[in-house]
């Protein structure tokens, strides 16, 4: 038992979808631990801080610009996991070898530059954004310190992406469980102790996500049976770093797209005021676990995918999008019935505030359904980027939030203003990220439909 949990997973042979429930089960319990270091940082600051409420819309207004600067890394870890599954599935030990090594490389370049372009402009968009003038030093503090610890956060990400596409989700999930107690025990003695505020929460996550990502290169360096792993294979190689942009530059991109639309939306929801900001907040946290599952087989398609791709077995890819499409719908479907009927309890765990509670269980109910279309978009899309389609995704993300959700948001806003709602009424944020993603889970079911996925692989 222990060595098919630690071990990784070859899902180019066995019954599909046993092999992706497998391989999920580690990176979806892996995921919910990532999901709690916001959640705690959440809970310990509305509970700790000396301005609770304050303090949880300082972190929620500084998300969107922290995932901005998030997305060069995003990047490089999906081109990443689809280079080393690809690979891994055609047994060719030379390009993996020279992947994992390029990949530590561009994540090394990447970090030290985005500190220095973006450390000067970080107040400048706080102001830029219409951060309400309460909670700005907060969201600043919060984003200096994430951006100065941004390495930590990169590497985790990347080299756990490299440990998902060789099959071994396990280990990843043991570093963070290990970092998520860490950032819990840093959290309380930052925040509840040391008072220092929406600062200690920031200072907390990125301790624990450096020594996790110290945690995978040690694994990554004893893998030794799958690649060689040494200084020369550090040296960059065009070719590869050109596949590893090719590939990872859509993924990239759609999440800047993502992440443009919610500072942009951001504009829009701080003008509601703290209160709407802070209900937002908590939203997301329970929207993070809610999504858990279908980021998991998402995830875990892409390597499925990319491995069975590798190996030509195209007609083994499509039964097991279908396998763990079922799977994903299945999840999300439970999870939404969860939301529907204990959404005021999930909310109250973040504040004692009864009116924040209640605003935040009602906008909560608006994106419930939406799990499901999520569902079938996350694990079709991770079949897609696995056989090396990245594009296609990408059209789709710009679509649903370009054309659809940003400009219906502030529709809605516009068409409901009154004299006594100048702003509008407060759903049309999740109104339009409803519709989002149902629109995106058409679109996407059209497009692996048409079948060309099938012929991006990594020649």
């Amino acid at each position: 038992m222990a060595k098919l949990l630690t071990g990784t997973v070859d899902m180019t042979v066995g019954t599909p979808w046993k092999k992706i429930l497998q391989f999920t089960m580690p990176m979806l319990i892996g995921n919910i631990a990532q999901q709690f270091y916001s959640t705690v940082d959440t809970i310990v600051v509305g509970r700790y801080a000396t301005h609770g409420d304050n303090a949880i819309a300082s972190v929620g207004s500084a998300l969107p610009i922290l995932n901005m600067l998030l997305v060069l890394f995003i990047g490089i870890s999906a081109g990443a996991s689809v280079m080393v599954a690809q690979y891994f599935g055609a047994k060719n030990r030379k390009a993996l070898s020279i992947t994992v090594g390029n990949c530590i490389t561009a994540t090394a370049v990447a970090s030290l530059g985005l500190i220095a372009i973006a450390s000067p402009f970080i107040r400048q968009v706080l102001v830029f954004l219409n951060t309400p003038e309460n909670i700005l030093q907060g969201c600043y503090e919060y984003l200096m310190i994430s951006l100065i610890g941004i390495a930590g956060m990169a590497y985790y990400n990347i080299l756990s992406g490299i440990l998902r596409g060789l099959g071994d989700s396990f280990s990843a999930l043991v570093y963070l469980l290990i970092a998520t107690v860490i950032n819990i025990v840093l959290d309380i003695y930052f925040v509840a102790v040391l008072k220092m505020d929406v600062a200690g929460v920031a200072l907390a996550t990125v301790i624990a996500q450096a020594i996790s990502s110290i945690l995978c290169l040690i694994k990554l360096s004893r893998m030794k049976q799958h690649f060689d792993f040494g200084f020369k294979y550090l040296k960059p190689m065009g070719s590869y770093i050109k596949t590893l942009v090719k590939l990872g530059l859509p993924s990239g991109l759609t999440q800047a797209i993502i992440s443009s639309a919610m500072i942009i939306v951001q504009s829009l929801t701080n003008q509601f005021g703290e209160q709407f900001i802070a209900a937002n907040v908590i939203i997301m946290r329970v929207d993070g676990f809610a999504m858990m599952p279908n980021f998991s087989f998402g995830m875990a398609l892409t390597t499925y995918s990319g491995q069975n791709v590798g190996a030509n077995l195209y007609d083994r890819v499509t039964k097991g999008a279908k396998q763990g499409t079922l799977m994903a719908v299945g999840c999300s479907t439970v999870i939404t019935g969860v939301i529907l009927l204990f959404g005021k309890d999930l909310m109250g765990v973040f504040t004692e505030t009864t009116e924040l509670v209640n605003l935040a269980a009602r906008l909560m109910v608006i994106l419930a359904v939406g799990y499901i279309a999520m569902a079938v978009t996350q694990s079709l899309s991770g079949i897609m980027r696995g056989a090396g389609d990245t594009m296609t995704p990408m059209w789709i993300s710009l679509i649903t939030t370009v054309a659809v959700r940003v400009p219906l948001a502030y529709g809605i806003s516009y068409l409901t203003a009154t004299e006594s709602l100048p702003n509008g009424k407060k759903e049309c944020i999740q109104i339009s990220l409803l519709c989002s993603w149902v629109i995106g889970a058409i679109l996407t079911v059209i497009f692996f439909s048409r079948g060309k996925w099938k012929s991006k692989a990594i020649k």
